[in-house]
């Protein structure tokens, strides 16, 4: 019998780098028994007339088999190159055919190929990933079980194509995924200027070439260097930082004007709020329909961009029995992405094949818990925490016990001032286990009419170095709070209205920092650090995602008032 060709984690398997499981093992899962047959190019219709063109990675035998879709605006010809870069996220079309499925990579409309004008998460694209899932059932070697797979933008086609119910979608594993388009833009009002302007330049450099560029002479030369097995595990550490640095490099390069730059101005100047552009953007209120099996999950990093909405579609996704959370920790999802292949077949032989894997024994919830370094479970998330209170110092301590008083920064640091402030604890004299939503209550004065408020907690070790460990971010003009919609921790914020802020007078402010998960040693510190201009030298954002800057200089002065509210988990 010929040699399959195959990755995975058995010896003579192509080796996939990241892990492979959230730490447990399963049974009955897919053998690599087939070859693969592929087609590039292949003309989907979709209602409109438009064609989007996939490439087909399938088992080279008669019979059917189950389908798993990747859908997104990068390159499908780039998916097998290899390379670190963070659009190659559709997963190894070589585990996934040799397996039983078919691996369709598809471009949306408008990028690299495919017909039509690129429009951005709207509407027009959940109607073209319905299209596209029905078209995919039809077809004489798709059994007519349909899943859909890949991280981030992949992530999001796959949630983007539940809500329009498709009947032949049965099963999702979408991993660091976003809900709402504005919050990959905005956070909490202010515009995430460092990734969201690279990333849609980026857009439209790649969606400019096609296969002379991506599967020409040179490419071919490129897949054969990068496939190099000691070439290959180098990359099994990138991170979210290269790849905001990759981002920003392609950026530089051509693109066209339309639409990248109209888009480009609607994002960044034209809808500065949430408004009915923004709303066609947001699944929250359409994912309650969805009721087909979703296994979300994500990295503890990914704070700035994907993390939020992965905890709001969990919440948006809560009436579903079929839903289950895996939380992971540093470099667990790098690139190329092919990490948790055999967690998304134990799935995927469960909901496609109906074999019997044990994916779904135990909690639903299954996190690792920075730190401590272990995984956890829970039947819910977040597991049951209760805040514990402690209070911004003007001596730059935090503590349970306010020390009444107020401390100042300049936004700009001029005046010999300085340009940020922090707050760190006393040597913690137990470990504490933080899970869950940390939030601030901020009490402070500005002399300007706007600002930013940007926070960073951080764990302090015994010789001094900090873990980034998450961050919060509000524009002040944008503070209104739907406090009925509220809980603590967790503060609902619609940013539909600019309203002034107060010169010179105190003001409260609701600022969430974004769920996750650490354990603090005995003996560590906990710090909290608050600034208004995240592209100082003494200040580095998690991921690089820095701000534009906000309104005139200021100077902004917290009140010991304040309080970070951390949540631990019961029992400690």
């Amino acid at each position: 019998m010929a040699r399959i060709n195959a990755a995975g984690v058995d010896p003579g398997q192509r080796r996939l780098n990241g892990p492979q499981t959230t730490g447990r093992s399963y049974r009955d899962l897919s053998p690599a028994s087939h070859r693969t047959i592929r087609e590039d190019n292949v003309p989907v219709p979709v209602r409109d007339g438009v064609r989007l063109l996939a490439d087909v990675h399938r088992p080279d035998a008669n019979g059917r088999f189950p389908a798993l879709i990747a859908a997104a605006p990068y390159p499908r010809q780039l998916q097998d190159l290899g390379a670190p870069a963070a659009v190659i996220e559709a997963g190894a079309s070589d585990f996934w055919a040799p397996r039983g499925y078919a691996h369709v990579i598809a471009n949306l409309r408008g990028t690299a190929g495919s017909g039509g004008t690129y429009t951005l998460f709207d509407e027009q694209e959940r109607q073209d990933l319905f299209d596209l899932v029905e078209w995919v059932a039809r077809q004489p070697w798709c059994d007519g079980n349909v899943g859909m797979i890949g991280i981030s933008y992949y992530a999001m086609t796959q949630l983007a194509a539940a809500t329009r119910r498709p009947p032949h979608l049965k099963a999702l594993f979408p991993f660091n995924v976003t809900v709402k388009v504005r919050e990959a833009a905005y956070h909490n009002g202010l515009l995430s200027e460092a990734f969201i302007a690279p990333w849609i330049r980026a857009l439209g450099v790649l969606s400019a070439h096609g296969d002379r560029l991506y599967r020409g002479g040179p490419s071919r030369l490129l897949r054969r260097i990068l496939a190099v097995p000691a070439v290959h595990r180098q990359f099994s550490r990138t991170d979210g930082i290269q790849a905001t640095r990759g981002l920003r490099l392609i950026s530089r390069f051509h693109h066209d004007d339309h639409p990248w730059n109209d888009l480009l101005a609607a994002v960044t100047t034209e809808h500065p709020v949430q408004d009915a552009w923004w709303d066609e953007r947001d699944l929250t209120e359409l994912l309650t329909a969805v009721d087909i099996p979703v296994y979300l999950g994500g990295e503890w990093s990914n704070v700035p961009l994907h993390l939020p909405g992965l905890f709001q579609a969990w919440d948006a996704l809560a009436h579903n029995p079929h839903i289950r959370l895996a939380m992971l920790g540093d470099h667990s999802l790098p690139w190329p992405w092919e990490s948790l292949h055999i967690e998304a077949l134990a799935w995927f032989d469960h909901w496609l094949k109906g074999r019997d894997t044990g994916i779904l024994d135990g909690p639903a919830v299954r996190y690792w818990l920075p730190g401590a370094e272990q995984w956890r479970t829970a039947d819910r998330w977040p597991p049951p925490a209760t805040h514990a209170a402690l209070a911004l110092n003007a001596d730059g301590s935090l503590t349970a016990d306010e020390r009444p008083g107020a401390c100042s920064y300049a936004t700009d640091g001029a005046n010999s001032m300085p340009g940020l402030l922090s707050w760190t604890s006393d040597p913690l004299p137990e470990g504490i286990d933080m899970v869950g939503y940390p939030e601030l209550r901020l009490t402070a004065t500005s002399t300007a009419n706007d600002t930013a408020w940007i926070l960073l907690l951080q764990d302090i070790g015994p010789d001094g170095k900090a873990t980034d460990i998450t961050q919060g971010w509000l524009r002040g003009g944008l503070r209104h709070v739907d406090e009925e919609a509220s809980r603590i921790g967790r503060p609902v914020l619609p940013m539909t209205t600019q309203d002034p802020v107060p010169a010179g007078e105190p003001v409260d402010y609701r600022i969430p920092l974004v769920a996750n998960a650490r354990r603090f040693h005995r003996g560590h510190r906990i710090r909290l650090i608050l600034t208004s201009d995240d592209t100082r030298k003494d200040f580095r954002p998690m991921l690089l995602f820095s701000h534009a800057p906000v309104a005139v200089p200021a100077v902004n002065t917290v009140h010991s008032s304040s309080r970070l509210l951390l949540p631990i988990l019961d029992g400690q």
